[in-house]
């Protein structure tokens, strides 16, 4: 039978990991895989995460005013990050493709940031922590892509998850 590419000889191969390690996408012998959810019942879960984006005072007095030259910053950095929670299982190898009953993303500016918070829904089998994760990253990369012309010191901190709910049906 003829070897894997890119595997370890035998000789090589680490001793397979314990079931209790908290890895659960990784199998006994350290492989990927993506996690059987197939016994699990549908819950509904909510998480909410959040991020910064640090920019000058004068690049947030020009999205205050939308008066920046490619257009309403905060309205399509929304529409992205909807978007992107809609896209995750197809950005992250081993996220489940769950069925999102809602994407929120709101915007809190500062006088040198934008605090960006979302929020997702779903009914299922799995959780949806990575589509409020990425909801947050891709509205602040998108507005770091509409501001960096005017803003060359920005940066993004921070992403986080805030909460995770699940309820029982």
């Amino acid at each position: 039978m003829a070897e894997k590419k890119n595997r370890r000889p035998a000789s090589e191969t680490p001793a397979p990991r314990e079931r209790d390690s908290g890895l659960t996408h990784l199998d006994s012998a350290g492989e990927a895989r993506m996690v059987d959810v197939s016994a699990k019942p549908k819950v509904r879960r909510t998480a909410r995460a959040a991020c910064t984006v640090r920019l000058a005072p004068t690049t947030i007095a020009l999205l205050r005013e939308a008066r920046l030259a490619k257009g309403d910053v905060l309205a399509v950095a929304r529409v992205a990050g909807i978007m992107a929670a809609k896209r995750t299982s197809d950005l992250i190898p081993l996220c489940h493709g769950i069925e999102i009953d809602q994407v929120t993303v709101e915007f809190n500016l500062g006088e040198d940031h934008v605090f960006i918070t979302t929020t997702a829904v779903c009914v299922d089998k799995t959780g949806i922590e990575m589509e409020a994760l990425t909801a947050a990253g891709v509205a602040a990369l998108t507005i770091w892509d509409m501001c960096k012309a005017v803003d060359k010191e920005m940066r993004i901190d921070g992403l986080v998850l805030l909460e995770k709910t699940k309820e029982g049906m």
